[in-house]
Formats: C-alpha cells, structure tokens, sequence
C-alpha cells in the first residue's frame, strides 16, 4: 500500500482477510494485472471473485462468453448485437455496411470509440489501430432512442433510463437525463444468466442500446466495477456492503474445532484426582435410578467391587496385623428401596475413597 508522506513514498506491507474490486483491472494506460496475480498467489478471497476479474481484462474474452450465451437461449430471448473481431490491423480491409462503431483495444467511459461512416474512414481507422498495436472490433451503429442500465448487486436488481440531452452518440458520455424504470421479467433473465458467468457474479450490470425503432440489442457486460446511477446510490452503497459483510462471515470466521474432540485431561496432582473422582461420584449421584428391578444389584456390586478395589490399594500403607475388614453385608431389598440403596452405597464408595487418599497422601 502506497502512503506519501511529507512528499515521500513510504510502502506499506498489509495481509488483507478480504477483498472488493470496485475498479476495472484494466483500462486506457492502466493495467494491475501484476496485483490481480499477487492476490490470487495469497489466495485473497473477493467480490467479485479473482477469477472472475481476470476475465474481464479484455472485452472481446467476454462478449465471446456472451455470444455462447445467445446460442443456448436463442436470438429472440437474449438479443446480442452482432460483433466483429480483428486481430490486428492487417485484417481490416473492408467492411460491408456503413455506419459502423469501430472500439479500438479494451477501454472505459467511451474512450477508444469511433463511429465510421464510409470505406475511407474505415481504412484511416485500419492506420490508427496499427499505431495502436491491438485488436479492435466493430459493431454496427444504433441510432439509439435511450440505452437501458440493468444491474444486480446480490439479491438487488435495478433498471435505468438514460437519454442523452448533449446530442452526442455515445449515451454514456456527456450530459444525460436518467429515471429508474421498473425491472422487467426478460432483463431479470438476461442479468440472471449473465451472473453465472465465470463462477458466477455477485456484481454485475448489463448495457442495452433502444433504438429509434423499438429494438434492444445488448452491447455490453459490466463487473463489479460498474457506475452506480441515480438517487438511489447510497442505498446501492448500503447493499454491497452487506454483502461483503455477509460473505466475510461466511469465508473469514474462525474456524471452531470438531464435537467430536477428545476432553482436555485433570491437572497432575492429588487435589486434581480427588477433583475428578468427586466429579465422577456426583454424576453417579445425579442419575436417576433404574426402571428394571435387575440392574439394581450389578450397580451396587460396582459400588462394592470399587471399594474392595481402594481398600486393596492401601495394603502397604495399613498396619502388619492384617487387611481392612469388609464392610458388613446388606440385607435383602424390595425395589421399592433400590434408590435408597444407590445413594448409600455411593456415599459409602465416597468415605472409603477419602479414607484410602487421607492414608496415602495425608489429611488434605
């Protein structure tokens, strides 16, 4: 990033979590292609995305896209407007009709357009190109009525008419009177189909020329650079906000780890064991007794079985004379107590836990 201070350029190096391109990646005399690699070898995620923007460097790349897009949908439902392509200059020697608009390499805002109106005219163009050193292509002219802005920012679409008052040819240059229109079904189709063009398009506004007979022919495809028009910007604005938001919510948020993940063990020590054990103890404690008289006495031989377990652990630290005595069996229980039972053996496995850590470790 490139800050001037005191007259001075001061680089500054940043890692940007997401990206919006809201500038053409290339344009006359202007060409970042070199930032546009930079950011797809970081893998930058962005609106739209990189792919996308790479493609639409060159307008003949594009409108090719569009060309296959009226063969699948038919002339009637998508009306492109009919296009030549020259490679070079050396190709350019006649044309069939006349007028023509002849746009010279890739270009913005009406610059490298010209409308040619015979033969001669169109060689002296052939020259220029040749100066030029790039392709140029030609399309025929469209005494235009108005031209027709559609374009689509997420789920948003909008339509506007724009009427040049300045009587100059190119509609979008100059002084213009602009009106939002309401959106009709075919141009939701066309800027619908258009969007899923190179992985799809979250920005994007189709450019149709009305001529003075009734007819719409699509010139053009614009990207995420497009040029918001009318009253209603700041809402335009608000929307790709949202956007961006919306996505980097999706792509940028932390990734949380699995539910499938192991616990995190006890602390080392004695005080974390006995922590654990007291834990192990209370979710026995917490469990609510069972619904079959038989699994009663294999929870009570659990209880007994672990204090055998622990008493049999402290025969080192007990004295000579013999081991611990067993505790005294229970009598006989109906079901109705088998509740009563689970909690007294549990608190008794708790005291014989306590006992046998009190013996080993000390009074804690």
């Amino acid at each position: 990033m490139a800050v001037i201070r005191g007259g001075t350029r001061v680089g500054r190096s940043f890692r940007p979590d997401f990206l919006l391109v809201r500038q053409n990646l290339k344009d006359a005399g202007e060409d970042y292609k070199k930032l546009l690699l930079a950011l797809k070898f970081g893998g930058v995620p962005s609106i739209n995305n990189l792919n996308a923007i790479f493609n639409f460097q060159d307008k003949p790349w594009v409108f090719g896209f569009l060309v296959q897009l009226q063969r699948r949908l038919g002339k009637e439902n998508f009306p492109l407007i009919e296009q030549t392509f020259y490679p070079d200059h050396r190709e350019m020697i006649t044309f069939s009709r006349f007028p023509i608009v002849v746009k010279i390499g890739h270009a913005h805002g009406g610059l490298g357009k010209v409308k040619v109106e015979n033969l001669n005219d169109f060689q002296d163009m052939a020259s220029v190109v040749a100066v030029a050193n790039t392709y140029c292509t030609v399309e025929p002219y469209i005494d235009s009525k108005y031209d027709i802005h559609v374009q689509k920012i997420g789920n948003n679409y909008k339509a506007f008419m724009r009427k040049s008052i300045s009587g100059c040819w190119k509609t979008n240059t100059g002084s213009a009177m602009l009106e939002q229109i309401s959106m009709p079904e075919r141009y939701k189709m066309w800027v619908d189909e258009v969007s899923e063009l190179f992985g799809g398009l979250d920005i994007c506004a189709l450019e149709v020329v009305v001529g003075k007979d009734g007819r719409e022919y699509i010139i053009e495809v614009n990207d995420s650079a497009l040029t918001l028009l009318g009253d209603t910007q700041e809402e335009d604005r608000r929307h790709i906000a949202d956007l961006v938001s919306s996505r980097m919510q999706a792509i940028c948020r932390p990734k949380t780890p699995p539910p499938n993940e192991e616990p995190v063990p006890p602390p080392v020590g004695p005080r974390g064991i006995l922590g654990s054990l007291t834990s192990l103890t209370r979710d026995i404690t917490d469990t609510p007794p069972p619904s079959a008289a038989s699994d009663a006495p294999s929870l009570s031989n659990i209880g007994r079985r672990d204090s055998q377990a622990s008493q049999s652990s402290t025969v080192s630290s007990a004295p000579s004379t013999g081991r611990l005595p067993d505790p005294p069996p229970r009598p006989f229980q109906r079901q109705g107590s088998q509740s009563q039972s689970l909690v007294e053996d549990t608190e008794d496995t708790m005291k014989n836990l306590r006992k046998t850590f009190a013996g080993i470790f000390g009074d804690m």
